[in-house]
């Protein structure tokens, strides 16, 4: 159940109808769940998530990306290529912290197949991969995460309502001490005649239970049962709009997920991989092309949709975290740990 289903409304913007990142015309995501026992008490607690910004050829249309570190305790991919050119050329691929090598492998595979002049009648091709630690559910050191696993995310992936919790790259995180995971949500930006969808999806796995804002939230139960952990931890926080923006715009907007992030708690701490990667869906790049000159179309740095767009990056990744809150169950992994739900959710 999403927040909003528990009478609880984040900021002053109306999400969009799906509350969702899938709510951006064209994005896409799936989800490969890994649950189940492994020898000697050791479980694979884990999966893979799979966003698509349009359900075409990424490596042949591109789209605008920026990226946004603020704390950078994380072992992602793609991240420098990505900021140098301003484009994202694949999907963006969600798992644990040890199994980036093979999804990286499995997207890189599935592209290639797709693309047989990669690496040969043209460039390489530059996977972006976040990864957030869940080794205390899962055992991650047995590398449950395989090459395969990546592939089925992405040929799942679907417009609809993703699902949230305990699923995909989400299935063995923990955020404020209780179980966390995947979370979503939008926000619809109106000016004049013109309509624009932000939309947030975060792998929510950070925070100390002492740290949760509860007097905040009054409709969320203080029950502090959540296990006892630090505040090192991670979140990846894939930002989506169809506002026609520049990669520096992007970037202008990426920062601003870092305030819904601190609203929830967090203080980026030490150990903590807190990172933004953001596109829009506006202008598509051609990867061939013989013209010397691009022309796109931008929003104004001046005009007041810039500031509804920052607003709205705040909100969708406030209520994507507690989104992710408030739709996982209580999870059990390895060496027999139970992470509770921080709403009472039991595993279906």
């Amino acid at each position: 159940m999403k927040l909003r289903n528990r009478g609880m409304t984040i900021g002053a913007l109306l999400p969009g109808k799906k509350n969702c990142i899938t709510d951006v015309d064209g994005v896409k995501v799936g989800h490969l769940t890994l649950d189940y026992p492994l020898d000697d008490g050791d479980y694979a607690c884990t999966g893979v998530t799979a966003i698509l910004p349009h359900g075409g050829n990424l490596f042949r249309e591109k789209v605008v990306a920026a990226s946004y570190v603020l704390n950078g305790f994380g072992k992602t991919t793609g991240l420098v290529q990505l900021n140098e050119l301003g484009v994202l050329e694949s999907p963006i691929m969600l798992t644990n912290t040890f199994g980036v090598p093979a999804v990286t492998q499995g997207t890189l595979e599935y592209i290639l197949q797709e693309n047989p002049e990669i690496g040969d009648t043209t460039g390489t091709i530059n996977i972006v991969v976040g990864e957030c630690n869940d080794g205390q559910l899962n055992s991650i050191r047995k590398f449950p995460v395989k090459p395969n696993h990546a592939i089925d995310a992405i040929q799942t992936a679907t417009a609809d309502i993703s699902l949230e919790g305990a699923v995909g790259a989400g299935k063995g995180m923990v955020c404020f001490g209780y179980k966390g995971g995947i979370g979503s949500s939008s926000r619809v930006i109106e000016e004049g005649v013109q309509t624009y969808t932000i939309g947030c999806m975060v792998l929510s796995n950070f925070g100390g239970k002492i740290e949760f804002p509860f007097e905040k939230y009054p409709g969320i139960k203080d029950v502090r049962k959540g296990i006892d952990e630090t505040s090192d931890g991670s979140i990846i926080m894939v930002l989506a709009t169809d506002a026609p923006l520049s990669d520096r715009q992007l970037l202008r907007v990426a920062k601003r997920c870092g305030i819904g992030l601190g609203r929830t708690g967090s203080h980026f701490s030490h150990g903590s991989g807190d990172i933004v990667i953001a596109f829009s869906t506006a202008n598509k790049i051609p990867h061939n092309s013989e013209a010397v000159l691009q022309t796109v179309t931008h929003i104004r740095e001046d005009h007041p949709l810039m500031n509804q767009l920052f607003a709205g990056a705040a909100e969708a990744t406030e209520e994507a975290i507690l989104n992710s809150l408030s739709q996982a169950v209580t999870t059990k992994g390895r060496n027999g740990l139970v992470v509770e739900s921080m709403f009472g959710l039991k595993k279906r």
